[in-house]
This record gives C-alpha cells, sequence and structure tokens, in this order.
C-alpha cells in the first residue's frame, strides 16, 4: 500500500510505502489501544460509582439483578429439598413404626435394636491423595442425588419390610391356629392314641384321641383359635366340642360335664370352652381330646409335644 502525502510545505509530494508488516503493527496498536480504554473504563466505574449517579445506577442493577437470580435460584433448590424431606421424614417414621411391628413379631427384644436411637458410627479421617477420593465439600447438584437416593433407599426398604410382616404374620397367625396348646392342665393321660383293648367290650380297637382323667368340672380350654362347628350332645362322646382351625384341622372335646360356647363362636387360644365331665360312653371323669386333619385323626401328642418345646425355647429366650 502507498500513501502520498501533499502539504504546502513540502517542495513536492512525499510518498510513504506500507507493507504487510506495518499493517499488523497498525492493527495490533489500535486493538491495544481499546483494551486499555476498555480497562480504564472499568477502573473508573468502580472508582467513581458512588460519585457518579448513573455509574453508580448501571452497577448497582446489575448487581442486583446476579443477586435476584441467584436468590431465586437457592429459594426453589430449598424448596424442593424441603418437599423431599418432608417426605423422607414421613417414610422413616412410617418405617420405624413398621421396623417395631416386625420386632414384636420376631421376638427381637427392643434393648437389642432399638428404632428410636441412631446406630453408632465413625472411622478413620480420609487421607487419600487421590484426586477421586480426596475430601470435599457437597455441591448443590451432589447433594440432591444423594437425597434422591436416599429416597429411593427408603422406599425400597419399607416395600422389603412390609412384606417381612406380611410373611412373619402369616407365620405368627398359622402358629395359633395350630393345636398345640394343652386342652386340660393334668400331667399324664388314662389311654394314649392308637390301638388298645377297649374297656367296655375288652376287644382290640383303635383309640382316636388322647383321655386326660380329671375331676368333674375341671376347665378344658381351646387348643388353638377357631371357629365352633359343633356343639351337641353325641351317643358315644356325650357333650361334644368340634373347633375348625382352618387348613382342614379340626379338634374334638368329648365327654364334657357343660359346654360354655355355641356353633358359631369365634373362641381363642387358651379359652374356657367346657368342663370336663363323664358323659357318653365313658367309664369316669375325662376329657378326650382328637385332632382330625381332613377328616383323619391324627396323634394329638405330635402337636401337643411342639408347643411343649416352642414354651421351653421362648422361655429359655426371655420372650
Amino acid at each position: 500500500m502507498q500513501v502520498i502525502l501533499l502539504h504546502p510545505r513540502f517542495n513536492r509530494a512525499k510518498s510513504i510505502t506500507l507493507g504487510a508488516k506495518h499493517l499488523v503493527l497498525m492493527i495490533a496498536a489500535f486493538l491495544l489501544a481499546v483494551l486499555l480504554a476498555a480497562a480504564l473504563l472499568y477502573y473508573v466505574t468502580l472508582r467513581y460509582a458512588g460519585n457518579l449517579p448513573f455509574l453508580g445506577s448501571v452497577a448497582a442493577a446489575n448487581t442486583a439483578a446476579g443477586a435476584t437470580d441467584k436468590d431465586k435460584y437457592l429459594k426453589e433448590n430449598l424448596a424442593a429439598m424441603a418437599v423431599k424431606l418432608g417426605e423422607m421424614q414421613a417414610q422413616i417414621m412410617r418405617l420405624d413404626a413398621l421396623g417395631e411391628r416386625v420386632q414384636g413379631l420376631a421376638g427381637v427384644k427392643p434393648e437389642e435394636f432399638n428404632f428410636k436411637e441412631a446406630p453408632g458410627r465413625g472411622g478413620a479421617e480420609p487421607t487419600s491423595l487421590d484426586a477421586d477420593h480426596r475430601p470435599h465439600d457437597l455441591t448443590m447438584i451432589e447433594f440432591q442425588q444423594a437425597l434422591a437416593a436416599m429416597s429411593r433407599d427408603i422406599g425400597y426398604r419399607t416395600d422389603y419390610m412390609n412384606v417381612v410382616e406380611t410373611v412373619l404374620m402369616s407365620d405368627k397367625i398359622k402358629s395359633k391356629l395350630l393345636p398345640t396348646n394343652q386342652p386340660v392342665n393334668v400331667s399324664y393321660n388314662s389311654s394314649s392314641f392308637g390301638w388298645r383293648v377297649d374297656p367296655f367290650t375288652g376287644r382290640s380297637a383303635f383309640h382316636e384321641g388322647l383321655d386326660f382323667p380329671a375331676s368333674v368340672g375341671t376347665a378344658i380350654v381351646a387348643a388353638a383359635a377357631g371357629v365352633v362347628i359343633a356343639a351337641e350332645y353325641h351317643p358315644q362322646y356325650g357333650n361334644m366340642l368340634d373347633i375348625d382351625h382352618g387348613n382342614d384341622i379340626i379338634t374334638r372335646y368329648a365327654h364334657a360335664s357343660r359346654l360354655l360356647v355355641k356353633v358359631g363362636d369365634i373362641v381363642q387360644r387358651g379359652q374356657h370352652i367346657a368342663d370336663i365331665g363323664t358323659t357318653g360312653r365313658s367309664t369316669g371323669p375325662h376329657l378326650h381330646f382328637e385332632v382330625r386333619i381332613k377328616g383323619v385323626a391324627q396323634d394329638p401328642r405330635k402337636f401337643l409335644n411342639a408347643g411343649t418345646d416352642l414354651a421351653k425355647v421362648a422361655t429359655l429366650s426371655g420372650k
């Protein structure tokens, strides 16, 4: 590029030739001047913003706008986390109540596992220099992710505890419906289950229950919870009760002097249901006790012995 200079003082025109190098230097000088001017303006704005109303109002407006956006962001996130925290608190309260019910069903003592107290925790302070494992403050995103993960874990554990409670409750109900409770408070039986010599005919005959001898009026209690399906006088059994315990299990109480329940009554395990007598085909006061499954007589000792073993275990464990 060639530049021609004209001036009255010049005897003749002068020309200057500008090459690429000169153009680059000129552009660089121009950019440097712009940067210096911008830096000067920024300094003046910060230094004299209080003395210049216009500059002060602009700076204050920018600062206020930035603070407003930040406050809005924080408030929105805090509100969302507060809602999530409230949901988690409700879930934890429900989980604690569920855990205490499961604890009772499982027979775990409160002093062995207390849902009201936080478990102890500890450990050495991390000293790793690895960037991936170095301790650092939680960011807002990390905190939100941890909160969401904890909420999901609480939900999973609640579902699991509900399943455990259902299974334990089912087992407990089934155990209460099994005839394992001694129907009469006596230490022996006068006639066992199986073949014996019939006391009336002297012939060999199969005895379908256990005979518990006791004085007239001695209390007879239900061997398990159930529904009374028969309460009547029978020519062979005398005053007789049949109780249905579900799962095709029935218990029979015969030769009673009086019956205290009627058909349709729901009886509890250990409830007083009749008194010992000697009605029907009987040689003296006693209780004839049977356990039938699908109509077939079973040896009652299998159930009563199981109840005795469970009672011993419970006594030894202090439950």
